[in-house]
C-alpha cells in the first residue's frame, strides 16, 4: 500500500451495474485496480479505497453524463476534483486492447497527462430540469408524428365512403373528425358475416384510437412547452432577449453550458464546444483559409445556424455585414461560419453565472 502522503490520481471506467477503478501515482506508476458496485454504497467503498492509497489529486471519470453521472456528483459533493474523460478512440483500443481495467487506467493517465481537462456538467440545478423536460418533449413530438403518420396511412387505405369523407381534410381537422367517429358498438367478431361492415367498423375504431393518442400527446407537448418556456425565461432572461433566440434555442444553449457555465473558461472555449471555432484549412498556396468545424455539440451548432439564418433575413446589421463580406469575396458558407462565431460570443456573454463564476480570472 502506498504511503498516505503520496499524491495519487484515480480513474474510473463506468458501467450500468459496476464501475472499475484504477490508481496511478504522480509519476505514472499503476498502483492498483478494483471493481465496485454502481450504487451509493459502492461509491463510498470506491472513494475509501482510493483514499487508502494516498492524497487524491484528481479523479478521471468516463461517461460523466450517463452511467457515471451519479458517481460524479457523489465525488464532487465529497470535495474532490473530477475530470471528464472521453472514452478511448477505436485506434487506441486496437493498439492497446480493451478491458475495464485498461479503460480505468487510461482514464487516470489521461488526467495525469492533461489530455483530459474538462470539468463535468453539474446536473443538480434548473438547467438539468430544462434538459429533462426537453428530452421528454422531444420523445412526445416523435410519438405524435408517428401516430399521425399511422393515422394518415390508414385513412388512405380506408373503405371508399370513409376515405372520401376524410382524405381532403387538413391535419388538425382530420384528427378532430376522427375523434368524432362512432364505430358500431357490437363486437367485431359478430360482424364476420358482413365483411364490409367489419372493415368499416375496425377502421373507424383504429382511426379514433389513433386520434385520441395524437390529441393526448399534443396536450402533453403544449404543457411541457409552457414549463420549458417559464423555466428558460426565469433562468436566463438575457439570453431570450437576443435577436433570433427564442425559448427553444435558449434552452438548447443552456443545456449545452450546463448548470455550471463557469466550467467554460472563455467565449473561445464556448465556441469550440459549439463547433464554431474556425479551423485552419491551408495547403500550398491557400494560406490563411479556414473551414467549418465538425466537432462539438451538434445540437448547439444547429441552434447557432438557426439564429444565423434568422438574422441574415431579418436583422439589419447582419444583412449589411453579409453584403460587405460578399463584396470582399467571401462565399455564403464562409460568411455563415463567421456569423456563427460572432453569435456564439453573444450567447456566451448572456449565459447566467453565479457571483463566484463571474469573479473567476479569464484565461489568456
Amino acid at each position: 500500500m502506498t504511503n498516505p502522503a503520496t499524491n495519487v490520481i484515480g480513474g474510473v471506467d463506468t458501467h450500468k451495474h459496476v464501475h472499475h477503478a484504477a490508481i496511478v501515482t504522480a509519476t505514472g506508476e499503476l498502483v492498483a485496480t478494483a471493481e465496485f458496485r454502481a450504487d451509493r454504497g459502492g461509491y463510498r467503498e470506491l472513494l475509501a479505497w482510493m483514499k487508502s492509497y494516498g492524497s487524491i489529486q484528481s479523479i478521471g471519470v468516463e461517461g460523466t453524463g450517463s452511467y457515471g453521472a451519479a458517481l460524479t456528483q457523489f465525488l464532487v459533493n465529497a470535495g474532490h476534483r473530477v475530470v471528464e474523460v472521453n472514452r478511448p478512440n477505436p485506434s487506441a483500443r486496437r493498439a492497446d486492447g480493451k478491458s475495464d481495467r485498461l479503460d480505468a487506467e487510461q482514464a487516470a493517465r489521461a488526467v495525469l497527462g492533461k489530455t483530459a481537462t474538462a470539468v463535468p456538467k453539474d446536473k443538480t440545478g434548473p438547467v438539468e430540469v430544462i434538459r429533462i423536460l426537453r428530452v421528454t418533449r422531444s420523445s412526445a413530438v416523435k410519438a405524435r408524428s408517428q401516430a399521425f403518420n399511422t393515422l394518415h396511412g390508414i385513412t388512405i387505405g380506408a373503405p371508399s365512403p370513409l376515405r372520401d369523407e376524410l382524405i381532403e381534410l387538413t391535419k388538425r381537422t382530420l384528427v378532430n373528425r376522427c375523434l368524432g367517429l362512432r364505430p358500431e358498438t357490437a363486437q367485431l367478431i359478430g360482424l364476420t358475416s358482413d365483411p364490409d361492415r367489419l372493415l368499416v367498423a375496425a377502421t373507424k375504431t383504429t382511426l379514433r384510437d389513433l386520434a385520441r393518442r395524437w390529441k393526448a400527446l399534443d396536450n402533453e407537448i403544449k404543457q411541457l412547452s409552457r414549463q420549458i418556456k417559464d423555466l428558460v425565461e426565469l433562468v436566463s432572461p438575457e439570453l431570450v432577449e437576443l435577436f433570433g433566440v427564442g425559448t427553444e434555442l435558449a434552452g438548447q444553449f443552456l443545456v449545452t453550458a450546463g448548470d455550471n457555465p463557469g466550467r467554460i473558461r472563455n467565449e473561445a472555449a464556448f465556441a469550440k464546444l459549439c463547433g464554431v471555432a474556425p479551423q485552419p484549412a491551408s495547403s500550398g498556396r491557400t494560406n490563411g483559409r479556414h473551414r467549418l468545424s465538425r466537432s462539438g455539440d451538434r445540437a448547439a451548432n444547429s441552434a447557432l445556424y438557426t439564429v444565423t439564418i434568422v438574422r441574415m433575413r431579418h436583422h439589419a446589421p447582419t444583412i449589411e455585414y453579409v453584403q460587405r463580406r460578399t463584396a470582399e469575396g467571401l462565399t455564403k458558407r464562409e460568411i455563415i461560419r463567421c456569423l456563427k462565431r460572432y453569435i456564439a460570443r453573444e450567447v456566451f456573454k448572456a449565459l447566467p453565472r453565479t457571483d463566484s463564476e463571474q469573479s473567476l480570472p479569464k484565461a489568456a
